[in-house]
């Protein structure tokens, strides 16, 4: 794919998925049910999966990032001038973001936007921001301006974890708020919820905040939706793998039989990518495997033998014609021409 569609910019997401199981070797994962957790990295310009691990399901997703970060950098193939990196809180590891600061010997400094954890000391910097210095953050979409009911602001924020040394790298923090509007009580909820998120309350309102921990100097409103475009293609590939080619239905209770069944998936995931873009074409990208099935593998057709020859009957004659092309494509991914 790098050979046929180049790309010089590599931005990496980084996010564990879990694959609920019952079999019997099977670890409780955080949320109290059996599974595999696989920590995989998707590449976003090229639509595929660089690298991806098999794990038990009582591992955590940070577990050993950087050294998963550094294995997939490895996997990019030559061209490839720039990485950016985009993660949850899971990747929010000083170790990882100091290494992204320059320590690759390959590609140097790499870009990230990573989750920050909204902790108390967070809060209280987020606390100090004036209400002046809070901007809403605005999408474009299909040429109009719409307001996101969201608000965005530089944070003055040193976690103790680096602020000991005076040569300690530097990072931009930006939080995100949310007001949440009042809703009605319900018997039997207790007014001191927890949410699955964190809250806090500024000037009697009570608003989501989310933190991001950053090393790039896009504003707000282009870095915001450019990080939160992690959680909607690597989220989809997710299911792709569970669902559409049965990376969810794993074949045996042995963990490394699982392992092989998922990399397999993988490599299926991939080769699908790399036939719609460079065979099928554009219009088939967005396409999952159903309808792949029913317009292009399942085709109506005949098969005759006559004469020592196997001969295939198809119903439309254009369909001929596409699978000729299709064929031709395919024996030209050989050949790249010099230019």
């Amino acid at each position: 794919m790098q050979k046929h569609r180049p790309e010089k910019i590599a931005t990496l997401d980084m996010d564990a998925t879990l694959v609920e199981t019952n079999k019997s070797e099977a670890l409780f994962c955080y949320k109290g049910f059996k599974s595999y957790q696989p920590l995989n990295t998707w590449w976003a310009e090229q639509e595929v999966i660089a690298h991806t691990e098999f794990r038990d399901g009582n591992v955590p997703a940070g577990f050993e990032q950087l050294r998963v970060l550094t294995e997939a950098l490895e996997c990019l193939p030559e061209g490839i001038e720039q990485v950016r990196l985009r993660s949850d809180t899971a990747g929010y590891q000083h170790d990882l973001l100091k290494y992204c600061m320059g320590e690759s010997e390959r590609f140097g400094k790499i870009e990230f936007a990573v989750g920050c954890r909204v902790t108390d000391d967070f809060k209280k910097a987020v606390l100090e921001v004036p209400d002046s210095d809070w901007t809403a953050l605005i999408k474009e979409v299909n040429g109009k301006h719409i307001d996101m009911g969201r608000e965005w602001a530089e944070v003055c924020f040193v976690p103790s974890a680096i602020g000991h040394s005076k040569n300690g790298p530097e990072y931009r923090y930006i939080a995100t708020r949310e007001i949440m509007h009042e809703q009605l009580h319900l018997p039997g909820i207790a007014d001191d919820k927890e949410y699955p998120f964190p809250t806090m309350a500024m000037d009697t309102k009570k608003y989501k905040v989310f933190g991001i921990v950053t090393n790039m100097d896009w504003d707000g409103e282009a870095l915001i939706p450019w990080l939160y475009k992690r959680c909607g293609k690597s989220e989809e590939a997710h299911s792709v793998m569970k669902d559409d080619l049965a990376g969810g239905k794993l074949p045996s209770d042995d963990f490394g039989s699982n392992a092989a069944w998922w990399w397999i998936m993988i490599l299926s995931l991939n080769l699908n990518a790399a036939m719609k873009r460079l065979i099928l074409g554009k219009s088939w990208i967005p396409r999952r495997m159903k309808a792949i099935r029913f317009h292009l593998i399942n085709l109506p057709a005949r098969i005759m033998e006559r004469s020592r020859q196997l001969l295939v009957r198809v119903s439309n004659e254009s369909y001929f014609e596409w699978f000729v092309t299709l064929r031709l494509r395919i024996s030209a991914l050989g050949f790249v021409s010099s230019g």
